[in-house]
């Protein structure tokens, strides 16, 4: 177990995750997270830092212009929602978003940076803001609550189904344009792919760390 944790944190290390996280969240005292009034619908949403607005926009940046180039260096982002304790990276989650979309050669529309999409980090439904604040948040359909997303709620916060949402703790953000010809965890895998990366660390996160990682698929179960 000691060789995986060194492993990990030589990938953080190397990455400078600690350094280049910023908060999640935007709080206003304490660990209070805002919320804000969102959609045609006015419901409640936690809102997200304006760090980690600005660290988005600009990674994403270097993936479109990558598309827009033509020079094909990168397959996407690599992100992870954290604690930092301690000087350690405590990994909450893991994943992806890719620089194609659906059709295979366009550009996905999670890359662009629109604000109910956002890299996988948007406002809307099927995003991680979004499903998250239908369970902290009140006056969200019933329907909207789901059950990762009533994990990831019990993990990071004090109460739920409030307008005045407490964190346990500050939780940050890390996201990287991923290049296919660099190396991932395991030197010894060469090349390594954004989505086996994301598969490795995955894996590796859940056996250094089964009582935080909050990913359900592609982790190691005992």
């Amino acid at each position: 177990m000691e060789n995986k944790r060194l492993l990990w944190r030589s990938f953080c290390y190397e990455h400078q995750v600690f350094e280049r996280s910023v908060p999640l969240f935007q709080t206003s005292f304490s660990n209070n997270v805002d919320v804000f009034p969102y959609g045609a619908s006015r419901r409640l949403m936690l809102k997200r830092s304006d760090e980690m607005e600005s660290l988005v926009r600009k990674q994403s940046r270097i993936v479109i212009d990558d598309y827009h180039s033509g020079t094909h260096q990168y397959d996407g982002l690599i992100y992870m929602m954290l604690w930092k304790l301690d000087g350690e990276i405590i990994p909450l989650y893991i994943g992806k978003a890719e620089k194609y979309g659906k059709k295979g050669g366009n550009l996905s529309e999670n890359i662009k940076g629109d604000s109910g999409k956002f890299c996988r980090w948007g406002y809307n439904y099927a995003y991680h803001i979004g499903d998250l604040s239908a369970v902290v948040c009140p006056d969200h359909l019933a329907e909207k609550r789901t059950r990762k997303y009533e994990k990831w709620a019990d993990k990071l916060f004090e109460t739920v189904q409030t307008d005045k949402p407490v964190l346990r703790q500050e939780v940050y953000f890390w996201i990287s344009p991923w290049s296919k010809n660099w190396t991932g965890v395991w030197k010894d895998f060469g090349q390594t792919s954004l989505t086996f990366l994301e598969y490795l660390l995955i894996g590796l996160a859940s056996e250094v760390f089964p009582e935080t990682l909050l990913n359900d698929e592609g982790v190691n179960r005992k």
